[in-house]
């Protein structure tokens, strides 16, 4: 039997953490009262909640691992792949962010449906389920991979029991359970890859006649201090085949497809509060976020440089994060940073969980039901759907572990599954001559000439930039391109060929109308006059049922006229809006400092009567 890793008390930190995230996240189930609760928050939150609990699902647990074997294997050169979002960024926060959040879409393939028609919407659902579903399997595998070595438990069973454990504190809270363990599990996972550095180091300093730093830098080679790889050498890890597939493919799939970064977007308050998010995370959290998933790699390279003998040389390369961690931490330090790794997990894990259970009631579900259903009879489904979500998942983790690594597993299946999607999303929203036949075409000929390409790689060759061809393994990431190219290219030649949709099936989907969107969203001409601000008390009107009251003074302050869209939160700052309702003027009233909300509204926003509220006119 192989030798378990770390100590009793590892094994009960790790348990105790689960508990810990499991109840918590448990507890804001209560706040979950409506699909739109379930999976979008209620749009309530906001910038600094959505920014770090983006932190917790941008790093999953296939981070850690897959990063820190190719620290470990090539050094600097590893964070090369977080960096690449800020390439599409402007585009996201002011182009397809407000087009999604003022467009109220539930779905990705609900876009799909209004941009083109519903065999569009149809083919994306199918193929969107099909990359969330297979991204949860890699998030199961990924920490299965640690936790079974540490319990001595099969693969498979560990596999089943962290599903289940995701279950527990998913099941009833929906997206504010996510958000607000995220909350919490951002934080951890920060603080957890910086101690990580600092054992490290203090390590390497213990071990060596000189400082931890200066024995960091010095035992790592010239070639693992370069911040890019070499650009068409080795196969396994290049940087033009690392751009295709991550630089481009990966960055637009993560931004505009994933269903559950969209969702997090989509749960803040504001478009606005969507781009502080976004862009913070970009500016801030992701260059921390690399050096986060990749050091237990760079320490691994210098200990195994500088202090022969203490780390295998035939060591596994989905093993390299787990025995780093276990040789330079102490008993339960060791425990609490696989707890980390089991916190990245999760947030990635449960993210793309409700993810899939929102796009199945959304774009299965309500459209193929003939009777209209109440909102606890959908979110039931929706409870059950994420169930088995789950368990497709797990079935399709045995094929996951049949690559040489996660790293390699994640690649085949980001460069396989996003190209069609790419493309599609990405012509729809800049390109208004996108047609119809042209992204159904896509979707099919496309994904046909994507698999003559992973049965024939003679046709990838042409683009591989003189990659090495691994026989009976092919090109692992630069088919990426290839996949690119030949959707894109079914797509424009089908679009010059095929008439064009009318401009008014089109408004407000389109990057080229984005100045209308605030008055699709509205109704009526936005109200754009900057107000103050104001902190109220409120009293029930138990005759309103969907808009709120205020007094003329009030109104004036926040330069607010009746039909204007209000939103009202707990004036506590801190809790970044989970008590909050979006609502409308209604005809005003003489009692300055008060408003009136229908009992309904108190009910969703949770609002208690000793705790003032912050009313802001939204538009």
């Amino acid at each position: 039997m192989e030798q378990m890793l770390g100590t009793g008390l590892d094994r009960a930190v790790i348990l105790f953490y689960f508990a810990i995230v499991m109840g918590f996240g448990a507890y804001f189930g209560k706040y979950s009262k409506t699909t739109t609760d379930y999976f979008f928050g209620g749009r309530r939150f906001s910038w600094w909640l959505i920014t770090i609990s983006i932190v917790a699902t941008g790093i999953g647990s296939h981070s850690f691992v897959k990063y820190t074997t190719k620290a470990y294997q090539y050094g600097f050169s590893s964070t090369m792949t977080y960096m690449n979002d800020w390439f599409f960024m402007p585009l996201f926060m002011f182009g397809w962010l407000p087009i999604i959040y003022y467009s109220k879409v539930r779905s990705i393939p609900e876009y799909f449906e209004r941009r083109f028609n519903p065999t569009a919407r149809y083919l994306a659902t199918f193929m969107i389920l099909l990359y969330m579903i297979g991204y949860i399997a890699i998030q199961f595998l990924t920490l299965a991979t640690a936790l079974y070595k540490i319990y001595g438990i099969p693969l498979m069973l560990t596999v089943l029991l962290i599903a289940f454990a995701t279950t527990i504190y998913m099941h009833y809270g929906g997206q504010t359970s996510v958000i607000f363990t995220d909350l919490i599990q951002g934080f951890v996972l920060i603080f957890a890859g910086v101690l990580l550095f600092f054992l490290g180091i203090q390590f390497l300093g213990m071990n060596t006649d000189m400082s931890g730093f200066k024995a960091f830098w010095t035992f790592l080679s010239p070639e693992n201090k370069l911040p890019l790889a070499n650009f068409n050498s080795p196969p396994d890890f290049n940087f033009v085949g690392i751009f295709w597939q991550d630089g481009i493919a990966g960055s637009i799939g993560f931004l505009f497809l994933n269903q559950g970064l969209i969702m997090r977007f989509m749960a803040a308050k504001s478009v606005d509060e969507g781009r502080k998010a976004a862009a913070f995370n970009v500016l801030i959290i992701l260059p921390i976020s690399a050096i986060v998933v990749s050091n237990a790699g760079w320490i691994g390279r210098a200990i195994a440089n500088g202090v022969p003998g203490v780390i295998p040389e035939n060591v596994v390369a989905n093993d390299v994060f787990v025995i780093v961690t276990n040789i330079i931490s102490s008993p339960g330090v060791f425990g609490f940073i696989i707890a980390a790794l089991c916190a990245a997990l999760m947030s990635t894990a449960d993210t793309l969980v409700n993810a899939s259970s929102a796009i199945i009631v959304n774009d299965i579900y309500r459209p193929l039901t003939k009777k209209s259903k109440s909102e606890e009879e959908q979110l039931h489904f929706a409870r059950m759907a994420s169930i088995i979500v789950k368990i497709i998942a797990v079935i399709l983790v045995p094929f996951f572990n049949s690559f040489d690594s996660i790293y390699e597993a994640h690649g085949w299946f980001h460069s396989t599954f996003t190209p069609p999607l790419v493309v599609a999303v990405f012509m729809g929203i800049f390109w208004k001559r996108f047609t119809s036949a042209a992204v159904i075409a896509t979707f099919i000929f496309g994904a046909f000439l994507m698999i003559l390409g992973q049965f024939n790689p003679e046709l990838i060759s042409p683009f591989s930039h003189g990659i090495e061809l691994r026989p009976g393994r092919g090109y692992s990431y630069i088919g990426a391109l290839y996949n690119l190219v030949v959707c894109a290219g079914v797509g424009i030649l089908v679009t010059l060929f095929s008439k064009p949709d009318k401009d008014n099936k089109l408004d407000g989907l389109t990057v080229f109308d984005v100045h209308k969107l605030k008055f699709l969203y509205k109704g009526s001409e936005p109200n754009e006059a900057k107000g103050t601000d104001i902190i109220v008390d409120w009293k029930e009107d138990k005759k309103l049922k969907d808009g709120v009251r205020f007094s003329q003074n009030d109104m004036k302050k926040m330069k607010a006229s009746q039909g204007d869209l209000v939103y009202l939160q707990d004036a506590r700052l801190w809790l970044g809006g989970l008590k909050s309702i979006h609502s409308v003027f209604e005809k005003p009233h003489n009692e300055d400092g008060v408003v009136y909300i229908g009992s309904k509204q108190i009910d969703h926003g949770q609002f208690i009567k000793k705790n003032s509220l912050k009313a802001e006119k939204e538009m």
